[in-house]
């Protein structure tokens, strides 16, 4: 995985000129119209922006909690504290109620205007902290409306390679890892690499499903064998209900997975819960994950589970069970409408914060279909895995990305 090097000065806000947009001089209690939007999506705030002497000011630490930053807050001495760290070094920037100087590694810099304490919360102008950190940002007056975009930041990034994945076979290595779609469950519910729509790859000369497997590996991109199923003909859930198939069908992924040179296993098992004891079928499917993984672990293989968002159709998940059985989960946060349009950012959103009840950050993947984002949406959804702090991002399939969404998503996350 790349190492997060430059995990702060990606993780905050440039705005030059910020303090030049044309508006009027007010009271801070008159700006409450003033919205901020990060990444394409409305930044919440306890309290809302304002502008005073034509600087906007916004709540700190909503800001920084939004961006990674590290912030301490010194009561006695009404000081705040933000500290950027990574590979390249360290930052820190020191600002103190009511006064006009701040430090930025020790050296003094003036302020157009003091932080204020606003009904209980730090005010800060948003113009200093974007010139210490940086990103892009674009005013519409009309709509008293900020909009950031945050600058490219070190995210850990899977991509899923399927049999029409081919044309797109050198972004491999710009990936962490790759899961490689080619095998499920078929009807009878026995685990298969001959379906008709999951299956192992011929070979093409030299070009072997086996030596893009080892390319892979070799410039550093983690391979893993992705199993896939529905639920549609009960094919899942016949393998659930009986525990001698279901040994079997462990036994042949993890001796495939160890045998092909594959470093990991993701489980794609979908279709659960629509209907029935949702319970029961959670504690099934929780049964299956333990005894991969018991299998598995020993084998050096390591385990993500991908998963249907919590507020979509289907119940049969208990992300938290699955979170200490695993080594990450996806969460498949698309689908929720039609998937020929970008998915709705509220429902994302959402399916995130349920996530996070549940699960640590630090194990939660966002699953994005570049089937129905496009290169003016795709960056919304990204933003949302930077700003919850997730580990990473999904990408639904190598060969759908194309060249324009390829060049925005690299705005967002270095890849």
């Amino acid at each position: 995985m790349k190492r997060l090097s430059k995990l702060i000065l990606c993780a905050a806000i440039t705005m030059s000129g910020f303090t030049a947009f044309p508006v009027q001089q007010a009271q801070a209690a008159a700006a409450g119209s003033v919205t901020i939007m990060l990444d394409g999506y409305p930044l919440p705030f306890p309290v809302s922006p304002a502008v005073m002497s034509g600087t906007t000011m916004v709540p700190f630490r909503a800001i920084s909690e939004a961006l990674g930053i590290k912030v301490e807050w010194n009561q006695t001495a009404k000081k705040i504290t933000a500290t950027s760290t990574g590979a390249s070094g360290s930052k820190v920037v020191t600002l103190t109620l009511g006064s006009t100087t701040a430090t930025v590694d020790g050296a003094a810099v003036k302020l157009a205007v003091a932080p204020q304490n606003i009904r209980g919360t730090t005010m800060i102008p948003l113009s200093f902290f974007g010139q210490q950190f940086g990103a892009g940002v674009s005013w519409n007056q009309a709509t008293k409306t900020v909009s950031i975009t945050s600058p490219q930041r070190d995210l850990y990034t899977l991509g899923f390679y399927a049999q029409k994945s081919y044309g797109e076979v050198s972004l491999i290595q710009s990936f962490d890892a790759v899961h490689f779609g080619w095998s499920r469950l078929d009807r009878s519910g026995q685990f298969t690499t001959s379906s008709t729509d999951f299956w192992w790859p011929k070979a093409d000369g030299d070009v072997t499903p086996e030596s893009i497997v080892q390319n892979a590996a070799a410039g550093g991109t983690a391979p893993y064998l992705m199993v896939y199923s529905g639920d549609k003909e009960l094919e899942l859930t016949k393998n659930l209900e009986d525990p001698a198939l279901q040994q079997q069908t462990i036994s042949s992924i993890v001796s495939l997975a160890t045998e092909k040179g594959f470093q990991g296993i993701g489980l794609d098992l979908e279709g659960l819960g629509l209907t029935g004891d949702k319970q029961l079928v959670q504690s099934q499917f929780n049964t299956f994950v333990k005894n991969l993984a018991a299998v598995a672990r020993p084998a050096g293989l390591k385990l993500t589970v991908i998963l249907p968002p919590l507020n979509g159709s289907y119940k049969g998940y208990d992300y938290k069970t699955l979170a200490s059985l695993a080594d990450d989960l996806v969460i498949m946060a698309y689908a929720y409408e039609d998937e020929s349009r970008p998915e709705p950012l509220a429902l994302v959103d959402q399916g995130i914060r349920l996530a996070l009840e549940q699960v640590s950050r630090d194990k939660l993947i966002l699953g994005i279909s570049v089937y129905s984002e496009n290169e003016t949406s795709v960056n919304a959804k990204i933003g949302l895995a930077k700003r919850y702090g997730l580990k990473g991002i999904a990408i639904w399939r190598l060969g759908l990305i194309g060249q324009p969404v390829w060049n925005e998503m690299s705005k967002s996350v270095e890849l």
